[in-house]
């Protein structure tokens, strides 16, 4: 069914509501304003943003932007449906092929690929033609502009017989199976289907592709948002005839080299999604605000596995979940379990920062400040601060809801969460050994903690005994605690890039009684080790590596794991030597992951 002509009109109402122009910055007695510029009847219009609003407006601009591309393309392929010949094919479905593709691909050819790409592009020139290839992931993470570049990459022969297939909702596999018959009619033997999870018969239905088409000698590419759906269709009708390629996790170097976005500062507030806004990167990004995240965590997230299990085992997969389903509290449940994950993650680095040690080394630091000096972090009511964290999440209140989200039903969620690639847990090994499994999970797109723990510490600033002290004291206090946890932070994005990196390493975390190394990696062929402590600082000072010169810490880590061959600081400074020490900048250690 060709439905381009409602997709122009539904373009173009959607573009009409959205705000015309871009944001400016203007440097106005040493403070960065931000205005709203847009020509209106041949006159330039200009209007002061404050913050909040500026992060609201480039999002409606960028979005109005990447909707007025869609509706280029549209009109291009209606455009191109009118002149057709009439011996050409009627499809059902959107269907990109010849000069309209070409226009479609060209776009992502000046953009820098993900290394993944090879992956795909081998797929493609392969003489195996008995599988699919499936490439999947949550949204934002450059699937769509992977599938262009390779398209674009293609031998000009080849090209002249591939064909894009843009799935939409209402969308049957029905259409899709009479297109694939006419464009193996008509000799094409490259089809990529984006989006193809949209179909509600696509899991139940997915050994259509292999088991007829790819057989037949098409090389087809299946791609979509909807990762959970891929993986029960590859544990079941798609089983060994797929070849799987996840893109949700992105690493600091591909963040870095891709985007053009430096600084490990900046991978913390913003990583996880290849989405960029040129110069208002930071105005534009997925996680630069609360807002932005919820939502990323609505859609992307808990609509991912909420849409899967519906559509997989005529929704029969729901387990311990099927009462939060029927009682439409799934989506919030599933939301609550990746908002407690980052909330005991805070609780966890105020804990270890406040709570401890009469409140802590930061607020020992605090007191002892030479030029500002302060208590107020031994007088906060941490009762009452633990209270507003917890109610600070977004979800729903106790008396809203009809079900209880228990154990059960997080593991069950934790489960999902971990093949979408979304959470990661890092072993903990203890000195002496301790009984059962340790570990710390980790959320594999730092944009997205980041941005929830920093809502989180704001609510420190409605304690009553906090808000009792000068706003410069407030700022200068909540920007301390937050640096805290992008140190804490830094500290597990080395840990899962060095764990992705090495698998065939044990990469852990090993406390001691007293003490721990921040990072071990074990190689248990060469029966040897490299410990590490990860800091967030500039600078090297000795304290930072006394556990590394500790000869016992050493000696039972040596027992137990092998020859220690290398002592080493991550840190944000200059790599150098000292007293034996490795020091090296995390940047330059990321990069050199492979």
């Amino acid at each position: 069914m060709d439905n381009t002509k409602a997709t122009i009109e539904r373009l173009e109402a959607e573009i009409a509501e959205l705000p015309k122009g871009y944001i400016s910055r203007k440097n106005i007695n040493g403070k960065i304003r931000l205005y709203h510029q847009w020509t209106e009847e041949g006159k330039k219009k200009s209007k002061y943003l404050d913050d909040d609003t500026a992060i609201v407006m480039a999002g409606k601009i960028a979005e109005r932007k990447e909707l007025q591309k869609k509706l280029k393309e549209a009109k291009a392929l209606s455009s191109t449906g009118k002149a057709k010949e009439k011996n050409q094919p009627e499809f059902r479905l959107n269907i990109l092929t010849g000069d309209t593709l070409r226009s479609f691909v060209s776009k992502a050819t000046r953009l820098k690929s993900r290394p993944c790409l090879k992956q795909l592009e081998s797929y493609l020139t392969a003489d195996d033609q008995s599988r699919v290839f499936v490439l999947f992931g949550l949204r934002r993470t450059g699937k769509t502009t992977m599938i262009q570049q390779a398209i674009a990459g293609l031998r000009s022969d080849r090209f002249a017989k591939t064909a894009f297939i843009q799935v939409s909702h209402g969308d049957t596999l029905a259409d899709v199976n009479s297109d694939m018959k006419l464009l193996q009619k008509n000799e094409f033997e490259y089809v990529f289907l984006d989006e193809v999870t949209l179909l509600d018969d696509f899991i139940e239905g997915a050994a259509l592709f292999s088991d007829i088409f790819a057989a037949c000698g098409m090389k087809i590419v299946l791609s979509g948002t909807d990762s959970l759906g891929f993986l029960f269709s590859a544990d079941d009708q798609l089983y060994d005839r797929c070849k799987l390629l996840h893109t949700t996790f992105i690493p600091y170097r591909e963040f870095e080299n891709i985007l053009g976005v430096k600084g490990i500062e900046e991978y913390i507030r913003y990583g996880g999604t290849m989405s960029i806004g040129g110069i208002h990167y930071n105005i534009s990004s997925t996680f630069s605000s609360e807002k932005g995240t919820d939502e990323y965590i609505d859609s992307a997230i808990a609509g991912n596995i909420q849409h899967s299990l519906r559509n997989y085992k005529d929704s029969g997969h729901f387990r311990h979940l099927q009462e939060l389903y029927e009682h439409n509290e799934l989506t919030s449940a599933i939301n609550r379990v990746v908002e407690d994950i980052n909330h005991r993650f805070t609780i966890e680095v105020l804990e270890r920062d406040f709570v401890s040690h009469d409140l802590g080394l930061s607020a020992r630091n605090l007191r002892m400040d030479r030029t500002e000096p302060t208590d107020v972090l031994d007088h906060i009511d941490k009762e009452a601060f633990t209270k507003a964290l917890k109610e600070s999440l977004n979800i729903l209140n106790m008396a809203e809801r009809k079900v209880t989200v228990s154990d059960a039903h997080r593991t069950e969620i934790k489960e999902y969460l971990d093949l979408l690639d979304l959470t990661v847990d890092i072993p903990v090994e203890t000195i002496p050994p301790s009984e059962g499994r340790l570990y710390r999970t980790v959320i594999s797109q730092p944009g997205l903690r980041y941005s929830q723990a920093g809502a989180l510490i704001r609510e420190l600033m409605k304690d009553i005994s906090f808000q009792s002290i000068s706003a410069h004291d407030r700022k200068r206090i909540t920007d301390r605690i937050l640096d805290e946890i992008r140190g804490r932070m830094m500290e597990e994005i080395v840990l899962l890039e060095t764990q992705a990196a090495m698998p065939d390493k044990e990469v852990f975390t090993l406390k001691f009684s007293i003490g721990e190394f921040d990072m071990v990696i074990v190689d248990p062929e060469e029966v040897t080790c490299e410990i590490f402590e990860i800091k967030h600082s500039t600078k090297a000072v000795p304290e930072q590596y006394r556990h590394l010169k500790d000869e016992a810490k050493c000696n039972a880590a040596e027992f137990r794991y092998g020859t220690v061959t290398r002592k080493c600081v991550i840190y944000r400074g200059a790599t150098m030597q000292t007293e034996g020490i490795e020091y090296i900048n995390v940047e330059e250690y990321l990069n050199g992951l492979a």
